[in-house]
């Protein structure tokens, strides 16, 4: 396992011990930091691994949370909807990707966008069992005994789906999934030609990347015990991951992690001291920061290493 990957979990494991030392308002900010982190990681895996610009993470966000609420509406276990409805995910993202990855540059980007728009009228036509517009509401787990303890159980909920994104991620990246990926993004045809199967790697990579977004919506619905298709399918759950890997460097599981973890702090940061104007001075902090930065905080670490002296 490289330095790199080692860090990666060190970090996670370390945003663990924060029930040990925060309040409730810390838990918040925590699980919103594992939720961000979660789908930055996943959308590395086709956006960064595999260089395919995908706006599809709302969709699969979106429809986890509706499937989970709907199961645990039924009277499913809360664990048992979320693996569901990242198994759903999953299968839903491999079948969809053998047609959409077909599409590249552009024609992928808007196709992936246009995901996002058909899930979201198929929840508001489905009203008897999504309660259309008018949202879902989602019963409150009996796990819970208190705020306290109800922010503590889904903050480590949220933790254990961040710490197996990592494992995920970091899995992909040594094996023979990951060299494909990096194969296709350097160059997709020469793939094709010595014998790669770029349609099977790529729907797999897709499938992963929507597989803990899925359960990442299903613990955020439970956490939020009430969901609507404007709240579950905002375009900003598609854009900000991007926005993160951007941030840290596109391609590095670290560097999309530590985006993450930066773009909180900023949103939540210029939330507090410009709330009518947040938005804005959020959107321009990050483009000062792209344009000073294009290849992420993580060229940071390159700059270093080639300042130091060389051995003789």
């Amino acid at each position: 396992m490289t330095r790199s990957n080692l860090i990666l979990l060190a970090l996670v494991v370390c945003v663990a011990t924060l029930p040990f030392f925060g309040g409730s308002y810390a838990l918040r900010l925590g699980t919103i930091a594992c939720m961000y982190g979660i789908l930055a990681l996943s959308w590395n895996i086709v956006g960064g691994f595999a260089g395919y610009p995908s706006f599809a993470t709302a969709a699969f966000f979106g429809f986890g949370a509706y499937a989970a609420g709907v199961l645990i509406g039924k009277g499913s276990p809360l664990v048992a909807s979320v693996a569901i409805a990242g198994l759903l995910s999953f299968v839903m993202a491999a079948l969809l990707g053998a047609a959409l990855l077909r599409l590249r540059g552009h024609y992928f980007a808007i196709a992936s966008l246009s995901l996002m728009e058909v899930l979201r009228e198929l929840v508001n036509n489905a009203t008897d069992l999504t309660g259309g517009g008018m949202g879902l509401n989602i019963p409150v787990s009996a796990a819970s005994s208190g705020v306290m303890a109800e922010a503590t159980f889904f903050f480590y909920l949220m933790w254990g789906l961040l710490l197996g994104t990592a494992v995920m991620v970091i899995l992909v990246a040594g094996s023979k999934l990951g060299f494909g990926l990096a194969c296709i993004r350097q160059n997709e045809t020469a793939a094709n030609m010595i014998g790669l199967n770029t349609t099977l790697y790529k729907s797999i990579a897709f499938g992963l990347s929507a597989c803990f977004v899925g359960a990442a919506g299903g613990v955020y619905a439970a956490w939020v015990h009430y969901i609507d298709p404007s709240d579950v399918f905002d375009i900003l759950y598609s854009v900000k991951p991007i926005v993160m890997a951007l941030i840290g460097g596109v391609g590095s599981p670290l560097g999309v992690l530590i985006g993450a973890f930066v773009y909180l702090g900023l949103e939540e940061v210029v939330w507090r001291n410009y709330i009518q104007i947040h938005s804005g001075v959020l959107g321009v902090l990050i483009v000062i920061l792209l344009l000073f930065l294009p290849h992420g905080l993580m060229s940071f670490r390159d700059r270093l290493l080639s300042w130091r002296p060389k051995r003789v």
